[in-house]
């Protein structure tokens, strides 16, 4: 039986950069499942303008939350200047182009207060948070407004940390996840960023939330490169009580990733993953391309990178060429479906 939290065990991981859309979250909601917004990337207005979409649809679904990083906002000179270094470096990338680059910006914390309080004053069934913890006077706020609030973690000891603020359940992250890993801690393996072309996953998502069920008492939702019934069995048998699938859904009709993003993950001539911090600064399960493999040094700077690279990313994707393009994938890249997203949910729920 499903979770009561959630009354699914599927539920859409939250794509920030416009994959994730109402018209996603109603598709996953037709097959039975659980549809996610992501606020990253954009203003409170444009949160709410979603949420009212959704909203008018009458179904259940979250919103995610970027958490600000205080070691980013600002970064020390040490840092500023291997940001100017890697913004020299980019240069020829822009050249090719014919944009420019802008200058960094080293203070943006996504309007994280701002959509607290846009989500205190109208609140959805679900938040969830990535990059860190909100704080545990987040948290009881929005339980008190009626909220299900959702952190998530990478490991035991960032669980361990989690579940002090007390929020309703966690998100396991595996590092196969595609996209940005939602590490914090700063001894975690995935905050310091392994980078490079062909680094792997180690372990398997049900192991992590085997290790992480056995730590603490919490719904857990199992994420990292489940991309099909027998791998949802397999989380939620290790002890989940669902899972968050994202790669499944990129290539979806009701999808809002770009173009050549979906194109990629259907090509052959794509052939391996790897985490790299080249596109935004912070470490993220990309497809391996040319940009990938030309930036293998790029250092640490969220989001002064994701700003810096953006010209460079929408020109990409404009022209078509995916091979400077953050094409986000899971270790399980090669089984994402084209099609209806409810017809991709119904697949995973038929077969348990």
């Amino acid at each position: 039986m499903p979770h009561p939290l959630f009354n699914t065990p599927f539920i859409a991981a939250p794509m920030a950069g416009g994959t994730s859309t109402p018209a996603l979250v109603r598709a996953v909601h037709e097959g039975g499942g659980l549809g996610f917004l992501a606020a990253g990337y954009k203003s409170p207005e444009a949160m709410s303008v979603d949420i009212a979409a959704a909203r008018s649809l009458g179904i259940p679904f979250g919103m995610n939350v970027f958490v600000p990083d205080p070691h980013q906002l600002p970064p020390g000179p040490e840092a500023v200047a291997r940001l100017e270094a890697y913004r020299a470096e980019l240069e020829p990338e822009a050249a090719r182009y014919g944009v420019t680059l802008p200058p960094l910006r080293l203070d943006d914390d996504d309007a994280w207060r701002d959509k607290i309080d846009a989500l205190l004053a109208d609140p959805v069934e679900f938040v969830s948070f990535a990059f860190g913890l909100p704080g545990k006077q987040v948290v009881t706020a929005l339980q008190k407004a009626g909220t299900t609030v959702i952190s998530s973690v990478t490991s035991v000891a960032e669980a361990l940390a989690a579940a002090e603020e007390g929020p309703d359940a966690l998100a396991v992250q595996h590092t196969s996840a595609g996209g940005h890993t939602a590490a914090f801690l700063p001894d975690s393996p995935e905050a310091a960023g392994s980078t490079g072309a062909g680094t792997q996953a180690a372990g398997t998502t049900a192991e992590l939330v085997a290790q992480v069920r056995a730590a603490v008492g919490l719904p857990l939702i199992a994420a990292g490169a489940v991309m099909d019934s027998r791998g949802l069995r397999d989380v939620l048998a290790a002890g989940a009580s669902a899972a968050q699938i994202g790669t499944a859904l990129v290539r979806t009709d009701e999808s809002g990733a770009r173009q050549p993003h979906k194109d990629a993950l259907g090509d052959p001539g794509f052939t391996q993953t790897a985490m790299t911090r080249a596109f935004t600064g912070r470490p993220a399960r990309s497809l391996v391309n040319d940009f990938v493999r030309d930036h293998q040094d790029a250092p640490a700077g969220y989001p002064a990178i994701h700003h810096l690279t953006a010209p460079v990313r929408a020109a990409s994707s404009a022209a078509g060429d995916p091979q400077r393009l953050n094409l986000w994938a899971g270790t399980g890249w090669q089984r994402a479906r084209e099609g209806s997203a409810t017809d991709v949910v119904r697949e995973y729920l038929n077969g348990l």
